[in-house]
């Protein structure tokens, strides 16, 4: 059996889900109604063992769930034109959020929408790009942008961060040289297994599944098996990943969570709001912002990036959130995962010109976007022997009305704060 090397506690099993603008920690006795069982619609769309992809295929709450009183359904297609040219896009509806995912493109997250808010960048790249059509090697390293456009985009497996030059142990045993570029390859690999389960008793959870592979000979076996579950009526969804090392040998890995935002939430006077317990620039440009380092402005022409490296406070349970609101504070998202698995938290601010791309990251990583070189020197990177696994779960969570946005503010802003009363020494929550 694999070996599971996440320290996620297994004493009671836990799923947290955003229902009314607040984490809510539920028992395990919902975690089991939400996995799937041996009653559920299963539809494979992609398998490269069976070599088939369907073009088109959908499926609806009506003729699956005829009990459901929320009237999902779900959509595959493939797109056509330029160089979204043969892209795979599932889209599912569950009656109050629609998701587009992505499985050509690493099983990203095209865009979010749910009422009034929208998870999504305007991106200068304005299809969705065919990994074919990117060099990921171009510009120095930085092709991986030739089809950045995700609302959330994984980065990894083999290395992730700034392009440059790293060291490894080539084919005839000898250490040498090599190129990593921008955020390493899995956003730009297809899944090779895409399945769709719905569950026919309640809550009715729909799960897409995929296999997204980053192998080579004299290199790295890592697989990506990852699950997207979302709950009919519910304007929250998971993402349940593994990354399984099926070589004989130990491997390196690392993985960033690139989750991107622009309008509606992104603006000036915007903020993210999270328990921060550290909170360094990524350089001297970035130091020169750090007193307003979760604040945003109005797009300006000529915005050179600045970059956050930030460590949070966990709960008991050493559970975090990160949220972005508007400046209304009426509208927000939130991006909840657990330290133990993803320690490290990234905030990306590239507030350019709209043209240019206005966007802010917020970015769960099991390390930070520097050159893996610099990563592992620091011991932010992990390792994974033959046949283990490593598992992360992550919840985002949208929040509509002055209501539900103050609740979520008020959420995390109490992450770690238990038991310290008066504590002034650390930096604690940030956010008005």
């Amino acid at each position: 059996m694999p070996m599971k090397v996440s320290s996620r506690k297994h004493g009671v099993s836990q799923l947290r889900i955003i229902l009314t603008g607040v984490p809510v920690i539920l028992s395990a006795g919902l975690l089991m109604t939400v996995s799937h069982g041996q009653d559920s619609f299963r539809h494979t769309v992609t398998s490269s063992e069976q070599s088939h992809n369907e073009q088109s295929w959908q499926a609806s709450a009506a003729k699956v769930t005829p009990d459901c009183r929320h009237q999902w359904w779900i959509q595959k297609s493939v797109l056509k034109g330029g160089r979204q040219e043969g892209v795979d896009q599932i889209i599912v509806n569950n009656g109050a959020m629609e998701i587009v995912l992505c499985p050509t493109r690493g099983m990203g997250i095209i865009q979010v929408t749910a009422g009034d808010v929208v998870l999504k960048w305007d991106s200068p790249v304005k299809e969705t790009v065919n990994p074919q059509f990117v060099n990921l090697s171009s510009r120095g390293g930085l092709g991986w942008l030739e089809g950045f456009n995700e609302f959330m985009c994984r980065c990894g497996l083999e290395s992730n961060g700034h392009p440059g030059t790293d060291t490894f142990i080539n084919n005839v045993g000898d250490k040498a040289e090599m190129e990593l570029t921008l955020h390493g390859k899995i956003a730009n690999i297809p899944a090779r297994n895409v399945e769709v389960i719905v569950d026919r008793k309640p809550p009715y959870a729909i799960h897409i599944k995929g296999q997204v592979d980053e192998k080579l000979l004299f290199g790295p076996k890592l697989e990506l098996h990852t699950e997207l579950v979302v709950i009919p009526g519910e304007t929250s969804f998971q993402l349940i990943d593994e990354i399984r090392n099926v070589g004989a040998q130990e491997q390196e890995f690392e993985i960033l969570y690139h989750a991107n935002f622009g309008s509606p939430l992104l603006e000036e006077g915007a903020e993210v709001v999270a328990s921060v317990k550290s909170v360094k620039p990524f350089n001297e440009h970035a130091a020169t912002g750090l007193d307003a380092w979760n604040v945003y402005t109005k797009p300006i022409t000529g915005f050179v990036e600045q970059v956050y490296l930030l460590e949070l406070n966990g709960d008991d349970d050493n559970n975090t959130t990160a949220l972005l609101h508007n400046r209304a504070a009426n509208k927000a998202a939130t991006i909840s995962w657990s330290l133990d698995e993803l320690p490290y938290l990234t905030v990306w601010k590239n507030t350019g010109a709209l043209a240019d791309g206005y966007v802010t990251g917020i970015e769960p990583g099991t390390n930070y976007p520097n050159n893996r070189s610099v990563e592992r020197r620091a011991g932010r990177v992990p390792k994974l022997g033959p046949g283990e696994t490593y598992e992360m779960t992550l919840e985002f969570g949208v929040h509509s009305g002055s209501k539900a946005v103050k609740a979520a503010i008020n959420s995390v802003q109490d992450i770690g704060l238990a038991g310290q009363p008066g504590d002034n020494s650390r930096i604690g929550a940030v956010g008005r």
